[in-house]
């Protein structure tokens, strides 16, 4: 079964060694993303339609809201993969330039000397399992050393995308304020489209257009982020959790979050803790 080693909670987002025999399911995250092997058997990570092989050589990186996937490669096997989640306001308030919001030029991360050093400091820190002032500085340079790498040779039309203002359909707009307002319902997505005031096909198409992601992705993104948070700051039981966010047993809830965030909601609860 698939557990973690290590999570930690922070300022900065997530960070968590994980051992994963299982796939996980397409999913995005509100944060940006960087996954790493460090041990035992191969795995690709798919970002939209780029597949990444993740080993020794390449890690990958993930923008926000990109949908992706993890699977392992050449058969049954436990990959242990460093993985990050960083907020991209805290790496905007840390680097203190507009020039470095926090979008990857590239899905494919070379694991050159210095992100390999900063890769397996950070990993030390998560197989201590202790709080250190050092964590967060370790996890911006890692990042930072990934980001610049990304963007090396096309520096300015990194500077265009990030400095971008995106703009978002006043329709997919009510939609997500509908979908952050009653995530734990049982939403129709015929009654969303409605209530957009589209059809089912245009309100879909639409909001893949505007948001890289189709309304089923973003409102599990939403129950997942939850999940995580009730896990962590509250004392309500797996089951009562799965419940709260609309699910009819705790099999369904447990299947759900390992499907999307790659454990069991109590191997979580187990080994994250706040740092």
């Amino acid at each position: 079964m698939s557990g973690a080693v290590s999570v930690h909670h922070g300022a900065f987002g997530r960070a968590a060694l994980y051992q994963l025999d299982k796939p996980i399911i397409t999913h995005a995250h509100r944060e940006a993303h960087l996954i790493f092997y460090i041990d035992s058997h191969k795995a690709n990570v798919n970002v939209c339609d780029e597949a990444i092989a993740i080993n020794e050589n390449y890690g990958a990186a993930v923008n926000p809201w990109q949908p992706h996937s993890f699977e392992l490669s050449n058969g049954p096997g436990v990959c242990m993969c460093l993985v990050l989640y960083i907020k991209p306001i805290w790496f905007l308030e840390n680097s203190q330039s507009v020039e470095h919001a926090l979008s990857f030029g590239t899905a494919k991360i070379e694991m050159t000397k210095r992100v390999r050093e900063w890769v397996f400091r950070l990993t030390s820190l998560l197989l201590d399992d202790e709080n250190s002032e050092l964590f967060d500085g370790f996890l911006y340079e890692t990042t930072r050393q990934c980001f610049e790498q990304s963007w090396r040779g096309n520096k300015q039309v990194g500077f265009m995308a990030n400095a971008r203002m995106h703009y978002v359909d006043f329709r997919v707009r009510r939609s997500l304020r509908l979908m952050k307002e009653r995530f734990t319902d049982d939403l129709e997505m015929d009654w969303l489209a409605r209530a957009s005031g589209l059809s089912r096909p245009h309100f879909f198409k639409l909001f893949k257009k505007q948001m890289g992601i189709t309304p089923n992705l973003f409102l599990n993104t939403l129950r997942a982020e939850q999940a995580i948070e009730d896990l962590m700051v509250t004392n309500k039981s797996v089951t009562d959790i799965g419940y709260d966010l609309g699910f009819s047993s705790q099999a369904s809830f447990t299947r759900f979050f390992a499907s999307n965030v790659g454990i069991p909601p109590s191997e979580y609860r187990r080994v994250a803790h706040i740092v």
